[in-house]
C-alpha cells in the first residue's frame, strides 16, 4: 500500500537526485524510495542485535571449521 506525502527539498539537491534517478532509469519517486529502503534496511532487527551483543561479549559462540559444512547443516 502506498501513501502520498509532501516533502520539501533544496532545489539544487532535487536536481541532482533527478539526474541520479534518470541515470538509473528510475522515476524520482522510485529512486527516493530505493534510497530510503537502502538506509532503513541497514537497521538490524532484534534477533540480529542479540547475536551482535552475544558475539561482542563472547557468549554462546561456537567454532566453525568449515563454512560449507556449517551452511549445509543449518
Amino acid at each position: 500500500m502506498k501513501t502520498q506525502t509532501t516533502l520539501r527539498f533544496d532545489s539544487d539537491l532535487l536536481a541532482l537526485v533527478r539526474e541520479k534517478a534518470k541515470a538509473q532509469k528510475r522515476s524520482l519517486n522510485n529512486y527516493i524510495e530505493y534510497l530510503l529502503y537502502k538506509d532503513v534496511g541497514d537497521i538490524p532487527n532484534e534477533e540480529t542485535i542479540k547475536a551482535i551483543n552475544q558475539a561482542e561479549n563472547n557468549q554462546n559462540l561456537e567454532t566453525i571449521e568449515d563454512v560449507d559444512t556449517f551452511i549445509n547443516e543449518s
